[in-house]
């Protein structure tokens, strides 16, 4: 049984010492029949890919669980809801209660179970991928903090599951925010100036028929249009304006496709009340018209 100290908040924080280190580890998957679990994947949820999200899952478990992993690609974060786990590194042992976060960067070895057999365990997880954006979550190494987040990931999470086979704009919307919470567990994150605006560029992709201006786009960011110019170059290596025409164009390209729509279907579908400023815009980006790019398409095929 994981003993706790009388002084929990801070057993919390820095768990138990081991008297002897742990050297051997070996990976281990175990779930009772009692455990449920909802997984979020790459496959069925490209916009974790976007977000450089590996994978996620929602968990609620009973009778016996236990992960163990010499080391992994991805960075682990296990938010506890309800009930009790255990978490083993190579130095300490801690209990992870309701309202904690375990951060577990890549490359170390770890273990995390049920912190009694017969316990309950309600968490989340999340394994981000080993990059840039999420150094500032990794950088202050394995560890287990408080965290008012863990409603609020567990909710997101439940919401884009939902949309698993559903809705694009919703799922990222979901995972944008999924994003930000999570950048929001440290001190360290970066500006949510960047979130904001890929929020909002997500939702320009799920709503081209709008008539979206880079004055509009700044103003729902809370920014100045040079600062919203400069984010978005950060960001897509390009202009505001440039980035609302790329999403335009790449769109009618798919749009294309489909033979019942005319052209000027297609273009009021992408915030072009005038047919030729969007045959115009077209060829620029193409090199070619939108009837000259159709008729090589079905030609092709």
């Amino acid at each position: 049984m994981l003993k706790i100290p009388e002084n929990l908040c801070e057993s919390v924080t820095l768990g138990i010492r081991l008297e002897i280190p742990i050297t051997h580890w070996q990976e281990v998957v175990y779930l009772a029949e009692a455990c449920k679990e909802r997984f979020l994947t790459q496959s069925e949820l490209p916009e974790l890919t976007e977000n450089e999200f590996f994978m996620a899952g929602l968990a609620d478990l009973a009778e016996g669980y236990e992960i163990e992993r010499v080391a992994t690609d991805s960075h682990t974060l296990i938010f506890t809801l309800d009930g009790m786990g255990k978490l083993t590194t190579s130095q300490r042992e801690y209990a992870l209660l309701p309202g904690t976060l375990a951060v577990l960067p890549a490359g170390l070895p770890f273990r995390f179970e049920l912190a009694e057999p017969g316990g309950l365990w309600k968490m989340a997880w999340v394994l981000l991928q080993d990059s840039k954006k999420w150094q500032p979550i990794a950088v202050g190494g394995q560890r287990v903090e408080h965290s008012y987040q863990c409603e609020r990931v567990w909710s997101v999470m439940n919401l884009l599951h939902s949309e698993v086979g559903g809705r694009a704009s919703y799922r990222k919307l979901f995972a944008s925010e999924l994003s930000r919470l999570l950048l929001g567990t440290t001190s360290l994150a970066p500006s949510n100036s960047q979130l904001r605006v890929q929020s909002l560029f997500n939702e320009v992709e799920s709503q081209l028929h709008l008539n979206w201006t880079v004055k509009g786009i700044a103003e729902r960011c809370f920014l100045s249009t040079e600062q919203l110019n400069r984010i978005t170059r950060q960001l897509y290596g390009c202009s505001t304006q440039q980035r609302l025409i790329m999403l335009r164009m790449e769109k009618a390209v798919d749009l294309l496709c489909y033979k019942e729509w005319s052209v000027s279907m297609v273009a009021q579908r992408l915030g072009y009340q005038d047919p030729f400023n969007f045959t115009h815009r077209f060829r620029h980006y193409h090199g070619c018209s939108p009837r000259e790019y159709r008729k090589r398409l079905f030609a092709d095929s």
